[in-house]
């Protein structure tokens, strides 16, 4: 999937001290808002599951501003700590702020972008994002999960969403029927006691987004489809 009309804009930034790691601003011709985005723990932020995600959320209007976590830009392996994590994402928050303040100075008045600015990842990403506003409540004014990790593969558990009580701002959970890393009848129940969030089942789709063609029922591509949602729950919480 390709993105004839956004402007793509490659750069750096301090992740911790003496840190700096990649960055990618994805930037539509008419951006209602901007989503600040991780990478998951396997691959960086240039993937192509985190482009085709990128270029769907561009498609409905949707800004991305991507970077790496310090592990990845140094070539993977090993994931960082939680309070490096943290570290970085706020780093990426304050990028995400100055980026989203360039996008409303640089279009016409009517095309200016929601200042409120959204919080996300893919699998690692948004599990870390989900720690980052469990602790900054006030930074962020949304959290977008794709895929979010629940429990390893074949190992069903739920400790990992003991923090997310503590999350205030609304949640949307993008989640496909075939994610080995998220057992629904797990996932279900935690997100319908949590206050503000909502899941959105992708019919067929892995953790990765890949789909049962023969199966699937919707023709509509699943990255399409996530997009869409996730549009309809902005509107739905006045993002």
């Amino acid at each position: 999937m390709r993105v004839s009309n956004a402007l793509c804009t490659r750069s750096t930034f301090q992740a911790k001290a003496g840190v700096n790691v990649t960055s990618l601003l994805v930037q539509p011709s008419i951006c209602s808002h901007l989503l600040v985005f991780g990478h998951g723990a396997g691959a960086p932020l240039d993937h192509v599951h985190m482009n085709s995600i990128c270029d769907a959320l561009a498609n409905v209007g949707i800004a991305t501003f991507r970077f790496n976590f310090p592990f990845m830009e140094k070539g993977g392996g090993r994931t960082d700590n939680l309070p490096t994590c943290i570290e970085a994402i706020d780093h990426a928050v304050q990028q995400g702020r100055r980026m989203l303040g360039e996008i409303s100075g640089s279009q016409a008045a009517m095309r200016k972008p929601s200042s409120k600015l959204l919080l996300g990842g893919h699998s690692f990403g948004g599990r870390m994002a989900s720690h980052y506003a469990a602790m900054h409540t006030d930074s962020i004014d949304g959290l977008v999960y794709f895929s979010f990790p629940l429990h390893p593969s074949k190992k069903p558990d739920t400790k990992r969403a003991l923090h997310l009580t503590d999350i205030r701002v609304p949640q949307l959970y993008l989640s496909g029927t075939r994610d080995s890393l998220a057992e629904m009848d797990l996932l279900k129940p935690i997100i319908d006691k949590l206050d503000n969030a909502e899941l959105i089942t992708l019919d067929t789709a892995d953790h990765g987004f890949k789909i049962l063609k023969r199966t699937r029922i919707s023709p509509e591509s699943v990255y399409d489809e996530a997009a869409r949602a996730l549009v309809s729950w902005i509107s739905q919480h006045h993002l």
